[in-house]
């Protein structure tokens, strides 16, 4: 398959348009429309509807669409990592799930940083599906992820114990709860696809609660912007104690105590079966696994 072509019809799809698309790849519109004819011949099928809407994909194109995405990856990881192998400095990428890898993972990467100062490492932050999703499609190699992902293709070691714990601003005068009395307040949540999100969702419904039950007045992708609302005194929320352990001890936020709900997780390092780490990536799993103390 010809990659150029593949490319080519990835980006009219995301731009939705022929000439958009023509502009962004620095092709003329019949270039680029004669890219697409040779992929949809070389396959043997159609994969683009135009119109003066824009393109829509056939079922066929739909697929196509789906693999694009992973082999333009694959493809630009490969660049990548060949590029680096050209540099002097060696280069270590690490996927986080937010909520360690915006707070206690940063003293982890310092204590390996100063024993590997020869070492350029970089750390993308996104909630745990997105961090699989990154190491499923071969855009990272090592992940850090809240719970266990029950992903057939990932091998996972554990790293450390947590819990989401109900948390309001310390000027409530709440200091212990019922499920019926959370109804009644303002609750706010991750995103839908947040691993946060789904522990919260499977906590209630082995109680028989729905989250359409709750009162819940919106959700946000970003622990930090979650804490920042209950600061201002807009809600409560569920958030691993991993993250408010120092707003508690200021007495800034407050845990809400509540007996009939307990939501206890794991975070793993994960990584594709059958990986071979390179050195650096090896050593830095290595310390991880063996060094959780430095989760700060």
């Amino acid at each position: 398959m010809n990659l150029e072509y593949l490319q080519s019809f990835y980006t009219t799809v995301k731009y939705n348009s022929i000439s958009k698309a023509a502009f962004h790849l620095h092709l003329t519109q019949p270039g680029l429309s004669m890219q697409l004819k040779n992929l949809e011949k070389e396959l043997g099928t159609s994969l683009l509807i135009r119109s003066n809407k824009g393109v829509k994909l056939t079922e066929e194109g739909k697929i196509v669409f789906n693999y694009a995405d992973t082999i333009l990856s694959i493809k630009d990881n490969i660049e990548r990592d060949l590029k680096n192998l050209q540099q002097d400095r060696p280069k270590l990428l690490i996927g986080s799930c937010k909520s360690i890898g915006e707070y206690a993972l940063p003293c982890t990467i310092f204590v390996f940083k100063k024993l590997h100062k020869e070492l350029d490492i970089n750390m993308e932050v996104n909630n745990s599906y997105e961090v699989i999703k990154k190491l499923c499609d071969h855009s990272i190699n090592i992940g850090i992820i809240q719970d266990d992902p029950k992903e057939n293709s990932l091998d996972i070691e554990y790293l450390t114990s947590d819990e989401l714990i109900l948390v309001g601003n310390n000027n409530e005068d709440i200091e212990h709860i019922t499920i019926e009395e959370l109804k009644k307040l303002p609750l706010i949540l991750r995103e839908e696809s947040s691993n946060a999100r789904h522990l919260v969702k499977n906590a209630f419904q082995e109680k028989g609660v729905l989250l359409e039950d709750l009162n819940v007045i919106y959700s946000l992708n970003s622990p930090e912007a979650i804490k920042s609302s209950i600061l201002a005194g807009k809600g409560v929320s569920f958030l691993p104690k991993i993250i408010v352990k120092n707003e508690l001890k200021k007495g800034l936020l407050k845990h809400i105590t509540m007996d009939e709900i307990k939501i206890e997780f794991n975070y793993y390092l994960a990584y594709r079966k059958n990986y071979a780490f390179d050195e650096y990536e090896q050593m830095f799993a290595d310390f991880i696994t063996s060094n959780k103390r430095t989760f700060c």
